[in-house]
């Protein structure tokens, strides 16, 4: 269960995020957050920079490098148990 916190908006529609979330999310004064709405709801996060955006890229792309030459090695041991595929017409 989440922990909620009241907080009173100003005159200019200014809101603090609790220390506590800022932390969390190492949000600091000055980042940027993105606000929407969301099935009704006010929805506040810390956008995904270009950096972290790459990294996952990366990972990802040595994931499936990985899975790929796993897979090589099986391709390769079936050919040679069955032969090579029959040619469909």
């Amino acid at each position: 269960m989440c922990m909620a916190e009241t907080r009173r908006v100003g005159e200019r529609g200014q809101v603090t995020l609790p220390k506590r979330l800022r932390e969390s999310f190492d949000i600091s004064g000055g980042d940027e957050v993105e606000i929407r709405e969301e099935g009704g709801k006010i929805v506040i996060e810390k956008p995904i920079t270009r950096d972290e955006l790459a990294a996952g890229y990366r990972n990802r792309a040595d994931r499936d490098g990985k899975l790929a030459d796993a897979f090589d090695g099986t391709s390769r041991e079936a050919t040679e148990y069955l032969g090579d595929a029959p040619e469909w017409e």
